[in-house]
């Protein structure tokens, strides 16, 4: 018998052992690579599809003229595979919701001009029956007590239509696009203002006022941010009782000024709270009716109005209410903030806040 040693062999067969294994691991990382890259080739297309959908998803598409001119590629919308099927399928879709889109906006186009009009048309004959109307007072003692008081009538229902109209022509301008003289205004004379008015209007009510003891100055149309004032204190005014508390606040939050309108009445309930912003959206249910408003009646567009002319300042109104509890928050843009130093009381209106 002739012995050889096997440790050479041995050797040769690990080597070979190890070179097997190397080339297989390499033959697995390039295995993972390549498919990898055919898989992120593959799927380029449905990213730039995704891609496409997550553009629209964030198209404000609620109301207005929508610019929807996003489409999917048209190599990604070939039908000629599953992911160019799907393309072609998102195309469709986007040509079927712009031209609905495009329907809506002509007939809210339509609906506003509409209104614009006839609003417009109703102005002469509503004058001419208030005009008519007020002709009669001159003689009203002559008149038998029924034809006088429905005389008086016809002169009331008159200016609440003309009011009436006067709404829906203004919210009619606004939604076609609003024309605002916008300069720097100071709120704190508009807020003077417009509470020494429902002072007036309102003497039953506990009208309360606190300003900051330096301007407060925003970008605005002062005309407009008038009437904003007189519309919140008007509903405060007129869904509330005797007897109750109102109190107005102008201050400053960063780049924000901010004012709110807070009364301890009997508050609006959440399925109310949530559209009082809406035209002829009406809280009777919940907050009670003062005898003048019962007389008058309320169109339901004085916080729609609000609504509409916050937001073509590019501010912000929002309503926070429980029983007790019910205020309105108004945010616009500062122009100007003009320190002064907190020392020494400010004028006789600014009254310390409610607790």
């Amino acid at each position: 018998h002739v012995r050889e040693p096997l440790h050479e062999v041995d050797e040769t067969i690990l080597q070979l052992v190890g070179i097997a294994a190397l080339l297989s691991l390499l033959a697995i990382i390039g295995t993972v690579f390549a498919s990898r890259s055919l898989v992120v080739r593959t799927l380029r297309p449905l990213n730039r599809v995704a891609a496409t959908a997550q553009q629209v998803s964030q198209l404000r598409l609620d109301r207005g003229e929508v610019a929807l001119a996003v489409r999917v590629p048209p190599q990604d919308a070939n039908p000629e595979s599953e992911i160019g099927r799907v393309g072609q399928a998102i195309n469709h879709m986007l040509n079927n919701v712009e031209e609905a889109l495009a329907a809506r906006q002509a007939s809210e186009t339509k609906v506003r001009q509409f209104v614009a009009d006839a609003s417009h048309e109703l102005r002469n004959p509503l004058a001419a029956i208030r005009g008519y109307a007020e002709l009669t007072r001159r003689d009203r003692e002559q008149l038998p007590t029924e034809a006088a008081y429905a005389m008086s009538r016809v002169e009331s229902e008159a200016e609440r239509m003309s009011h009436l109209v006067e709404d829906m022509l203004l919210l009619a301008r606004l939604d076609a696009g609003p024309d605002l003289d916008l300069k720097p205004c100071d709120l704190s004379e508009i807020v003077i203002n417009a509470v020494s008015n429902a002072r007036a209007a309102g003497p039953d009510h506990a009208w309360q006022l606190t300003l900051p003891h330096y301007p407060v100055i925003a970008y605005g149309d002062q005309h407009r941010l008038q009437q904003v004032m007189a519309n919140l204190l008007a509903n405060a005014r007129t869904h509330t009782p005797p007897g109750t508390q109102v109190r107005t606040e102008v201050s400053v939050s960063q780049a924000d000024a901010v004012i709110t309108v807070t009364d301890n009445g009997p508050g609006i309930p959440p399925e109310v709270s949530n559209r009082v912003f809406e035209r002829f959206a009406r809280g009777d249910a919940s907050r009670t009716r003062t005898p003048d408003a019962r007389s008058g009646g309320s169109t339901g567009l004085g916080l729609a109005i609000v609504a509409a002319v916050v937001e073509a300042h590019h501010g912000s109104v929002a309503v926070a209410s429980q029983p007790g509890h019910t205020r309105f928050t108004v945010r616009l843009p500062l122009a100007q903030l003009a320190h002064a130093p907190n020392t020494g009381p400010g004028p006789d209106m600014r009254a310390p806040s409610m607790s």
